[in-house]
Formats: structure tokens, C-alpha cells, sequence
């Protein structure tokens, strides 16, 4: 669905039964706070489905590791919160315009009466309003999100953006950079959310993975804004069933270019086209992929406490990759044993010493981390996804699986 700008509404509607359509008016300027739900206590792994309101149902989706249980309507809440869960709330109140001639009027008094009915609720993580927009409707959007933010602070009005390999003509603006600043600019996100689809059935990384997560950490950076990537949890089209590799691969690369939350398109298996082997089956059955979503889950989990203390300095390429940068003279590491891996480098709040995430590429061997750091290192500490404790990063724990990342303390 979110593959092609084609089925992204209709298919979204199927799901949800959300109403969205065509170019856009005008909008405010206020810039909102980070939503006050994303703290650093808490990290955000989401499914993008609609979430029925059953208790099994949901305790299944929160044993998997997920801490935000997708798109839920208002009466289903009640359910979210006994299962200690977030969500976004899916409602026609916030999503249901012609985002090209919203009256703001109807949408202030719609948007403050589904407050009004939901806003208490500690599940409420924000309201959804639009996936994957054109340029052209941010203004509507942007007129809505402002009421969001007026009557519910620090709640997220929930869009989320094409991914790169978008055309000009569905962006609606020259280029992807352009389109991710209009975006900021008119409708003044506290977090930012993308789509990007890249592994394909040949086995091959579509060419412009690497450089959509260059352009959303800068974006962020630049704007003080945290950024989730949603990654693929299915097969469909010419993509892959999922593998315990690819998994990992696309968590821990969004891991180490600095995101503060993972998406999964999709938990549910959608019953149209070649849609397969999401976590949960078109007859309600679990598959593979809900073992691998629930084991890398649980790693971030455990690495939670520290990742939302680090913030991004660097991220580099050990071999050359387009669109990324080879490791700077000023790098923390001048290499890590071998062109298959890559790194991101953080500062961490209340530890003078620099962390790095390094990320095995490879999706089918594993490889050794050979640490080589510009300034002799007095040590160098996992941060163990089992546990969450420093440990030596020494003997077997230098192996890296496919798409597998280690998160690293290094004192010098």
C-alpha cells in the first residue's frame, strides 16, 4: 500500500475507513514543543494498522514488544489503556477533509469535541490526520494540526511523509529536500515520520536508503525534532518475506543515524493483492516475522534507557556509499574492520564519554567488529541488548549478525 502513492489512500481507507483528498488553504505559524508523551522514559514502537479493540488481541501485540498499538478508534481505547499501551487515535474528527478546503470553523469544533471525549486518556499518544501528503496539502493540514495542538498539547498530530523515491508529482514540489522544509515550515511537526521500502525480492537495497536517512537526521537535527522511520514488516509487490536479518538491518540502521521510533507497515497482513507474511496472517494466525519483530523489539527495549540519552554528532560509511560520507579526519573511528559496516556517533547526556552504534550491513554474514579509534581507547563497553548493561565488547560479543548493531561506549 504505502509502497505506491497510488493505493496509499485508498488502501489506508480500506484499513481505517479514514477520508482524505486533494490541494490545500491556508495555515498558522506556531512552532509546538516535542510532544510531551515522547519523554525519556518511553520509547515509541508502533504497528501502522488499525487496532481492533479486543484484549487478546491487544496483549499479543504488546508481547511483541510494541509500545504505540498503532491507529485505534476512540472506543477502543479504554482496551489500549488496560494493556499499559499508546496509540494514535483514528477518528474522521481530525482526518476526515478535503485537506484543500478545510473550514476551520468545523474543524475547531470537531477537533475540540473528539478531545473533549478522548483527551484524558493516558493511551493517547496523537490524533492521526494524513499518510504520505503532497505539498499542496500542508496548509489544510497545518490548519487542522494547529487545532490539535490548541486543544490537546503536546499530543502529536500524526502525518507521515513520502519516502524519497517519490515522484515530483506526487511531492508537488521540485525535489525531496524541498519537500521535507515546506513540510516543517507550514506544518511545524514536533516529530517527524517517513516510509522507505528498500529491500527487494532480488536481494538487492533499493539505491537511496541510505540517503533518505541522511536527509530526515538532518532535517531533525536542524530543527530540534526527532524522526521515526516506519520499515517493512511484509512481503508484498517485488518486496521480501521478511527475515530475521532484514529486521534487524532496518532498526538498527535507523538506530544509528540517530531515530527516536520504528514503525512496522504492516502487524496484520492485508487481505488484497500479494500481500504475506506479516507478523499476524490473513486468518488472525502469527507467523516468523512476529518471532523476529518481537526479538529485535525487545533489544531496543533494553537499549531504550541509554538511546534516549544520545544524540547524533556523526554518521559515516566505511565504504564508499552514495550519498553518505566516509569517516571524517575528526571520527571517532577511523574503521571498524571492514567495508561492510557503517557507524553513527552520539554524545550522551550525563557520560563525557562518545557512544557508537556500529551496524552490520551484510544481510546474509555475519562479520567481527575490529575497532580501530583515531585516540587510543581506555576501553570500549557494550551495551547489551540482552540486558541493558555495560559489558567488554571482547571475545564472542564482537561478532555481529546480519543487519545486527552494537552499541558502544568508548572511554579515551
Amino acid at each position: 500500500m504505502k509502497s505506491s502513492a497510488v493505493l496509499t489512500v485508498g488502501f489506508f481507507t480500506l484499513l481505517l475507513g479514514v477520508v482524505t483528498a486533494g490541494p490545500a488553504a491556508a495555515a498558522a505559524t506556531t512552532q509546538p514543543a516535542t510532544a510531551a508523551a515522547y519523554d525519556k522514559s518511553f520509547f515509541p514502537i508502533m504497528i501502522w494498522d488499525g487496532v481492533p479493540g479486543d484484549a487478546a488481541t491487544i496483549a499479543r501485540i504488546k508481547d511483541c514488544g510494541v509500545t504505540v498499538a498503532g491507529f485505534v478508534a476512540p472506543k477502543d481505547l479504554p482496551a489500549i489503556e488496560s494493556a499499559g499501551l499508546k496509540c494514535i487515535v483514528s477518528d474522521a474528527r481530525t482526518s476526515g477533509y478535503d485537506w484543500s478546503h478545510v473550514d476551520e470553523a468545523t474543524a475547531k469544533k470537531n477537533v475540540h469535541a473528539l478531545v473533549a471525549e478522548v483527551g484524558k486518556s493516558p493511551a493517547v499518544f496523537g490524533y492521526y490526520l494524513r499518510d504520505e501528503p503532497p505539498a499542496g496539502l500542508f496548509p489544510g493540514l497545518a490548519t487542522v494540526a494547529d487545532l490539535v495542538r490548541e486543544a490537546a498539547p503536546g499530543k502529536w498530530p500524526y502525518i507521515n511523509l513520502f519516502p524519497n523515491y517519490a515522484e515530483p508529482w506526487q511531492l508537488q514540489t521540485p525535489d525531496y529536500p524541498t519537500y521535507l522544509e515546506k513540510f516543517v515550515q507550514t506544518c511545524h511537526p514536533p516529530i517527524l515520520s517517513y516510509d522507505h521500502y528498500a529491500l527487494m525480492e532480488d536481494g538487492s537495497l533499493k539505491d537511496g536508503y541510505w540517503q533518505n536517512l541522511e536527509s530526515m537526521r538532518a532535517l531533525g537535527l536542524k530543527h530540534n525534532i526527532p524522526f521515526w522511520n516506519i520499515v517493512l514488516a511484509n512481503a508484498h509487490f517485488d518486496h521480501p518475506e521478511p527475515t530475521a536479518a532484514g529486521m534487524r538491518f532496518q532498526v538498527y540502521s535507523t538506530l544509528a543515524y540517530g531515530g527516536r521510533g520504528i514503525a512496522y507497515f504492516t502487524y496484520f497482513a492485508p487481505k488484497v493483492g500479494n500481500y504475506r507474511a506479516a507478523a499476524i496472517d490473513q486468518f488472525g494466525n502469527p507467523t516468523p516475522t512476529w518471532d523476529y519483530l518481537r526479538n529485535v523489539n525487545h533489544q531496543v527495549l533494553k537499549l531504550a534507557p541509554t538511546l534516549l540519552k544520545l544524540k547524533s554528532t556523526r554518521v559515516y560509511h566505511f565504504a564508499k556509499t552514495n550519498g553518505c560520507q566516509l569517516p571524517p579526519a575528526d571520527s571517532l573511528l577511523s574503521s571498524a574492520g571492514g567495508d561492510h559496516f557503517m557507524a553513527g556517533e552520539f554524545t550522551c547526556e550525563g557520560d563525557a564519554a562518545p557512544y557508537v552504534m556500529v551496524v552490520n550491513k551484510d544481510l546474509k554474514l555475519s562479520h567481527p567488529v575490529d575497532l580501530h579509534a583515531r585516540k587510543p581507547a581506555k576501553s570500549v563497553k557494550l551495551v547489551s541488548p540482552y540486558t541493558g548493561e555495560l559489558m567488554p565488547f571482547e571475545g564472542e560479543q564482537i561478532w555481529l549478525a546480519p543487519g545486527q548493531g552494537s552499541l558502544l561506549r568508548v572511554e579515551q
